[in-house]
């Protein structure tokens, strides 16, 4: 029995895209030190306090016993927030928000560790960091999966999510569609 010609395999769209991936690792990268700065700035100029490069890429600002570290501290934990957006707009994945959000605080470790020369030694700059880290994976998980779980809206007529269209919802879909060309009727009783 001769052997079948095997068929060629097309890639899925969710395979393996490592320039894909290294743009986004990028990119949320620059918006996380971008974030940063601006916020860090910001708060620099109201405290009447010079700005610098060590606020943002040296672990020995983040300190417990002034308050330039205990502000800081706030600060990067309010850019954690901001990357929560920020992950939502890049790549909207729930199942690559930890995936993301550890390496972006891994590279982040190597750039103050080379900015410094020195891993960090600071307790106060590791437990902001595992604080930024979980606030990031739980927080970017829900919204990611709240984008995900959205319901579609078919047509472009009305809105989405009324409980008068959809499938169950006691009308039809696309009922109010300007061509109507997809309209899915509901069944009778009898029929089913």
């Amino acid at each position: 029995m001769p052997k079948r010609p095997r068929r060629l395999r097309r890639p899925s769209p969710d395979s393996f895209q490592p320039l894909k991936t290294l743009v986004q690792i990028l990119s949320l990268q620059t918006i996380y030190y971008i974030s940063s700065a601006v916020l860090i700035l910001f708060t620099a100029l109201v405290a009447g306090r010079a700005f610098s490069l060590d606020l943002i890429f040296s672990w020995r600002s983040v300190r417990g016993d002034n308050t330039v570290g205990w502000t800081l501290s706030i600060v990067w934990l309010l850019c954690s927030g901001i990357m929560v957006i920020a992950q939502v707009l890049v790549h909207a994945r729930s199942k690559m928000v930890l995936d993301f959000s550890l390496t972006l605080h891994f590279l982040h470790l190597l750039v103050v560790s080379a900015y410094e020369w020195e891993v960090p030694k600071s307790a106060l700059w590791w437990g902001v960091q595992i604080a930024s880290a979980a606030l990031m994976v739980g927080v970017g998980t829900w919204a990611c999966r709240w984008r995900e779980l959205r319901p579609i809206s078919f047509g472009g007529g009305g809105g989405g999510g009324g409980s008068s269209g959809g499938i169950g919802g006691g009308g039809s879909v696309g009922a109010g569609d300007s061509g109507g060309a997809y309209e899915m009727v509901r069944m009778k009783e009898e029929e089913v």
